[in-house]
């Protein structure tokens, strides 16, 4: 993850100033109960009675993720909350200031200024969460309980969440089974104390047309009982003819604050959308509009449709002891088809390619509960945080697969082609029953406040089911998992921590098959100066990913390949450098190597993995001047390598730089009107083939949001 000084008396002592401010207002965000309200003064008995005021802090450990792009502290790492300084590993935090600044309305726009992480590389495939870190498909999670994988997942609704947190590397220790590159911990927005809100309208490219809010209160007097609403409504188009992007969200909660030592969550979320996939792709040794269609208008959906409730549950009980638990229920169903271009048919003319339909339907239900206690003390010159946790879950799913040949496309003239041929029936029906549990524990030691070891254990045990209706059979596998954490970080100075890791990642099975297992090394520095809200880190890593046992997405290896070797280094910085300066930078270099030993892929590189990328984000506020209100001035570079499409290493992307821009004005106290744009430069690259089609990188989207705060 990620952290000047400048010359000149003056401006040292109003750093010096500025920081007082700011450590003071930490101290109270830290220490007060939860809430900012400053209220009518009221006269009582002669005298000027002032009602409490009280300072809100939301985010993790104190931080306030709504106000700064600077993350201190993280559970990214684990469950248990450290500061970013102090953790052996690398993470990246994305605050919702920084997305609503980045104006980032999918989680591959997101995460795609952060180091290691690669998006966009499935162009106009709209099915999936399409992002890599250190060269692999992570896991994710929501409040440290498993969501599932982004590839095959449901696409997230960013506006749900406070903080997206990015775990680098290997991480099964933390939060359950995951593949070795990385995991996302995404942060629900809950209940504060006090008064808040906003409320926003956004229109722009493609018929974009949506609006949201976010509010909440205090529903007693007390400050016990608070309250939470949040809710986007979107109807548009994509940037291919045919196409549809639309969602209903909505998310409730109530907290309850019995004591100062008790706190009860409960979140309810509906995420509903109807669109569409994929314009099919682009005929091959064409060069045409991404506008085109060559799928089929009438077959052409992408659905979900998902109820979630989640109880979070936090007491103190005293000296040092405190208790975390958490539960989620989710029903959902989801399902796309449509029609994909699969290369030439010159049987049936010069400009004609071939196609075949593609469907997937699924219904899941998913129950995960985890509880945990942490131990906190002190003896002579040691820290100890201790923290010992079970967790169970249970994942049932019904899944069916259609695949059938369509008629051939004329893409000089799209609608002449012949009707369509729709599969009679699914070529793959399968039922699911997974039940985990899990046994872990966590225990950071600090020497002197300078010297933190951190050991990671955690035991997973899967219970795997698996029936398949059109063969009418049913295999059964239980698997023992153990993953190790081990860590050391040093702080050299108070502001400047280096740090080295051991860890290990096991990803689940399915039945018939072994578990693949991963292992990384990492060395890193970071730097957080108390002069002005920053974070700098630096990291290098070799990384594996072992024991490969299926060809199944989203690997596509064979068994005989022996792992997968990638060794890079990641540089970030997120800084708030004055006022009205913030930057946001990152850098990334992977070398990625399969190892098959006589093979055909021994040798190459994984596919979508490029060696080099690199972004910078500058925001850049001019202060108004009383006739005038603030403006601030975003631009934003993405570099993007070139990377392999496959892993045969046949085809490959060219590299490409793209462009982003910000800008918002601030019209009133608390009215503010932004405007955000995408690909500034419509900047065209070949993003995918899969020897069938092309697939490009999107295009410029320019989208206006006028925003009331209160």
């Amino acid at each position: 993850m990620d952290k000047l000084k400048a010359g000149g008396s003056s401006r040292q002592v109003l750093i010096r100033y500025r920081n007082a401010v700011l450590l003071g207002c930490t101290a109270l965000v830290a220490l007060s109960p939860l809430s900012v309200r400053a209220q009518d003064a009221a006269s009582q008995a002669g005298g000027t009675v002032l009602e409490t005021i009280t300072v809100d802090g939301t985010g993790t450990a104190g931080d306030n993720d709504s106000k700064s792009i600077v993350a201190s502290s993280t559970t990214g790492a684990g469950k248990m909350a450290t500061d970013i300084l102090d953790t052996p590993a690398s993470v990246s935090v994305i605050t919702s200031k920084e997305v609503q600044e980045r104006g980032a309305d999918s989680i591959e726009q997101v995460v795609q200024y952060t180091s290691g992480v690669v998006t966009d590389f499935y162009g106009s495939d709209d099915r999936y969460d399409y992002f890599k870190i250190r060269g692999f498909y992570p896991f994710t999670y929501r409040d440290g309980l498993m969501l599932g994988r982004s590839w095959g997942g449901v696409l997230e609704e960013p506006y749900a969440f406070e903080r997206i947190e990015v775990l680098k590397g290997a991480s099964s220790t933390g939060f359950g089974v995951s593949d070795p590159g990385g995991a996302v911990n995404y942060v629900t927005k809950t209940p504060k104390s006090g008064r808040f809100g906003e409320v926003y309208a956004t229109g722009g490219s493609f018929d974009h047309k949506e609006t949201g809010f976010d509010f909440g209160d205090n529903i007693t007097e007390d400050d016990t009982l608070s309250y939470r609403l949040t809710g986007k409504v979107q109807r548009s188009e994509g940037e291919y003819d045919y196409s549809q992007d639309d969602e209903n969200f909505i998310m409730g909660g109530l907290t309850w604050r019995p004591s100062d030592a008790t706190s009860l969550s409960f979140v309810f979320d509906h995420l509903d959308k109807d669109g569409t996939p994929s314009n099919g792709g682009h005929p091959l040794g064409t060069d045409l509009d991404r506008d085109s269609f060559f799928g089929d208008p009438d077959y052409n959906y992408l659905t979900a449709n998902r109820n979630t409730y989640s109880l979070l549950f936090d007491h103190d009980f005293g000296s040092g002891l405190t208790m975390n638990a958490s539960a989620r229920y989710s029903k959902s169903s989801s399902g796309f088809g449509y029609a994909y271009l699969s290369g030439l048919d010159t049987a049936s003319g010069p400009t004609y390619a071939s196609r075949y339909y593609f469907g997937d339907d699924s219904a899941d239900e998913d129950l995960v509960v985890d509880a945990h206690l942490q131990y906190d003390t002190s003896f002579d010159l040691v820290d100890s945080q201790t923290l010992v946790g079970v967790e169970f879950g249970k994942h049932e799913s019904d899944t069916k697969n259609y695949w059938e040949v369509a008629p051939s496309v004329d893409w000089t003239n799209p609608g002449s082609s012949g009707g369509p041929v729709y599969a009679t029936g699914p070529y793959s029906s399968t039922i699911s029953d997974q039940n985990t549990k899990a046994l872990y524990l966590q225990q950071n030691l600090t020497f002197n406040d300078r010297l933190t070891a951190t050991v990671g254990l955690r035991n997973d045990w899967l219970d795997l089911e698996e029936t398949n209706r059109i063969a009418g059979t049913t295999a059964s596998a239980d698997y023992s998992e153990l993953t190790k954490r081990l860590g050391l970080s040093y702080k050299l100075t108070s502001e400047l921590a280096t740090y080295v890791s051991y860890a290990e990642s096991i990803a689940p099975p399915s039945t018939g098959t072994e578990p693949t297992t991963g292992k990384q090394y990492e060395v890193g520095i970071k730097y957080k100066p108390d002069a002005f809200p920053a974070l700098f880190t630096a990291s290098v890593y070799d990384l594996t990913m072992q024991n490969i046992t299926t060809y199944d997405a989203p690997t596509y290896l064979p068994m005989t390949v022996d792992k997968i070797r990638h060794r890079g280094l990641d540089l970030e910085a997120k800084a708030e450098v004055t006022d009205n300066v913030e930057l946001i930078a990152a850098y990334s270099y992977i070398d990625s190597k399969i190892i098959e030993p006589g093979g055909t892929y021994d040798g190459n590189s994984f596919s979508q993995v490029p060696e080099h990328m690199a972004s910078i984000w500058g925001n850049y506020t001019l202060k108004g001047n009383g006739t005038r209100g603030d403006m601030t001035f975003g631009l934003g570079a993405r570099y993007i390598g070139p990377y392999y499409f496959n892993n045969e290493n046949t085809q490959k992307s060219d590299g490409a730089v793209v462009f982003d821009a910000a800008f918002t004005y601030a019209i009133k106290e608390n009215t503010t009107f932004q405007v955000n744009a995408s690909n500034l430069f419509d900047e065209k690259h070949l993003a995918h083939s899969d020897g069938g089609a092309l697939f490009y990188n999107p295009g410029r989207a320019i989208y206006a949001t006028l925003r009331q705060t209160w």
